[in-house]
């Protein structure tokens, strides 16, 4: 479970130019802007994540006029997203241990406050219609596809460095796995597994396209599809697509509960006739810092698409444990309303 409200140390405090009541301060990888005064660096504050939704509570009454937010799949609270003060890039929010009497101030660094603080992850519905019949839930071998951002790991970084990497677009769509396990073939929301309804169904798009049943049905092994469905309706459609399309980044081999490598998944998308998501770069030893790769998450997609959502870095090491970690595009970020 994602820790989006944690106990964290902040490192660094400096000056925003212009700014009297704020300053900027960085927690994990992150920078975010704090009331002036408030943190010394090597303090403990409370730190929420972007995407966090806070409850409607007086002490965070202070972001009525910048984050309230009201509908029908979040309810009412405050959401935390990538903002600009004074030109700064500020995402996340840091708050003094006073203003939690119930947070005991002796835990640690990284302790995870979310359930206790009632924090919930704000939810965007990416597929307004369509998306076919609810059959349940993903069935097991079938597991939700989550990238950890770098700034909620910067160790990640020192793990990769001098090993073999490469660098993938991250498509801007909806998630669509694909399953062929024990005979049976099914299709997957992020969620929930998905039927066709009166013939139709979103999610279905891909196997009527490339016909992956009766592809995975010759393999003769039970494995599980990732992919980023992309296209008119979906967020916006970024990539500005006439039509649906399906980008694969992951293949889960159920029975041996592991990912294919790079080269097994090159392999694997070009068997079946499948896309897989754009490799940006490669490379024999990795050495790119956060910084480095903030800039390379921004750009757009081509064809006179909209901004890019990201980079994901990944070890191509083979018959290793995979090492892998999203960049979002703090461009694209900013723009979010």
């Amino acid at each position: 479970m994602r820790k989006l409200a944690s106990i964290q140390v902040v490192w660094n405090v400096a000056p925003i130019e212009g700014a009297d009541s704020i300053e900027l301060v960085r927690v994990l990888g992150w920078q975010c802007a704090a009331s002036k005064g408030e943190f010394h660096s090597g303090d403990k504050a409370v730190y929420f994540e972007v995407d966090s939704f806070l409850p409607m509570e007086p002490r965070y009454e202070f972001l009525a006029k910048t984050s309230f937010r009201d509908n029908a799949d979040n309810g009412q609270g405050y959401r935390i997203k990538t903002m600009k003060f004074r030109g700064q890039v500020s995402q996340g929010l840091a708050l003094g241990l006073p203003k939690f009497p119930e947070v005991d101030p002796s835990l640690p660094a990284g302790a995870d406050l979310t359930e206790l603080l009632n924090v919930k992850q704000w939810f965007i519905n990416e597929v307004p219609t369509g998306a076919g019949l609810v059959l349940g839930k993903r069935p097991a071998g079938v597991p939700m596809s989550d990238e950890t951002r770098i700034q909620s790991e910067p160790e990640r970084l020192t793990l990769l460095a001098g090993k073999p990497y490469y660098i993938t677009t991250k498509m801007d769509g909806t998630a669509c796995y694909n399953y062929f396990i024990n005979g049976k073939f099914g299709v997957c929301s992020r969620n929930n597994e998905m039927g066709l309804l009166d013939g139709e169904s979103l999610y279905w798009h891909p196997e009527k396209r490339y016909l992956i049943k009766d592809r995975l049905a010759s393999l003769g092994a039970n494995l599980s599809i990732q992919g980023e469905l992309c296209g008119p309706g979906i967020q916006k459609n970024p990539l500005r697509l006439n039509s649906f399309d399906y980008f694969v980044y992951d293949v889960r081999v159920v029975d041996q509960d592991r990912y294919m490598n790079f080269p097994e998944l090159k392999a694997f998308c070009d068997k079946l006739g499948l896309k897989m998501v754009p490799v940006e770069e490669t490379g024999d030893a990795f050495s790119r810092t956060i910084e480095e790769l903030l800039i390379k998450a921004q750009g757009k997609y081509p064809n006179g698409g909209a901004d890019k959502e990201g980079i994901v870095v990944r070890s191509t090491a083979v018959n290793t444990p995979r090492l892998s970690f999203k960049v979002l595009n703090n461009v694209a970020l900013a723009k979010e309303k």
